[in-house]
């Protein structure tokens, strides 16, 4: 009897793996369409093909337990890259961050120490803020929310999407708008602080450099912000980030134009 319960421990056991492995290749198959998201833009043909069946197997995947937690956060990126570099309609941007925006709250009240939800979460939520415009961003109470979790990501995990804490508490201070009596906390030196930390914590990222750029010519430290600008309008841009870095390139290209 002994064996024989032995033997059935053992082939439960062996299913379980079995499941738990398929579900990993499983899984994979969306996460190849999400790291396969610059190809259709690249090559010119329907530029969301790979990103809206990565959209599609992941809202598919959300609910199941095996897979929820990381289809989750593939959700919240695929959703950014296809409003910020995909879609050009403002209406239709709203559509897509008004998604990331409540799945970013559903996620962060769930799951509260999720550094990895809380910051691509903060991602489309100030895609969401730049879709909408200041007035609404304000009347939201966006750039309080994006200052707290800021906060709680660097107490958190500081070196998360190296510096990401840093870089969203600097990009708010100088995003924000300084209204008295309202919005008293904005800071362009905070900003260019906070920013500066992003910078020299991990990989340097081209957009930590833009950000900075930009920080810095409000602080009219021109030669500064040139000599950024021209680190990455030079850049090699990587390739598993490759539409993203492009997009910086280009930005730091038109910011020199006008220096």
């Amino acid at each position: 009897m002994k064996f024989q319960a032995l033997i059935r421990f053992l082939l439960l056991f062996f299913c379980l793996s079995m499941m738990i492995a398929s579900a990993k290749a499983n899984m994979h198959i969306g996460i190849k369409l999400y790291e396969n998201r610059h190809f259709d833009i690249l090559n010119d043909s329907n530029p969301d093909k790979n990103i809206d069946k990565a959209i599609l197997f992941f809202s598919n995947k959300i609910n199941d337990p095996l897979y929820e937690k990381e289809a989750a956060l593939y959700l919240l990126k695929s959703y950014y890259f296809k409003g910020e570099f995909i879609l050009k309609d403002t209406e239709q941007k709203k559509k897509i961050f008004n998604e990331g925006k409540y799945l970013g709250e559903k996620l962060i009240h769930e799951f509260p120490n999720s550094v990895e939800y809380k910051y691509w979460y903060l991602v489309n939520l100030g895609s969401w803020a730049k879709a909408y415009g200041i007035l609404t961003a304000a009347y939201e109470g966006v750039a309080e929310i994006m200052k707290k979790q800021s906060e709680i990501i660097i107490k958190i995990d500081s070196n998360y999407q190296d510096g990401g804490g840093y870089f969203m508490l600097g990009a708010v201070h100088h995003k924000s708008p300084y209204i008295p009596f309202f919005l008293s906390w904005p800071n362009n030196q905070d900003a260019i602080k906070y920013l500066q930390l992003a910078l020299n914590t991990g990989f340097k990222k081209l957009n930590q450099k833009v950000y900075l750029a930009q920080a810095l010519k409000k602080n009219n430290q021109i030669n500064e912000a040139k000599n950024l600008l021209i680190e990455v309008s030079n850049a090699i841009p990587d390739s598993s980030n490759l539409i993203e870095d492009l997009f910086e390139i280009e930005k730091a290209n038109n910011l020199l134009q006008n220096l």
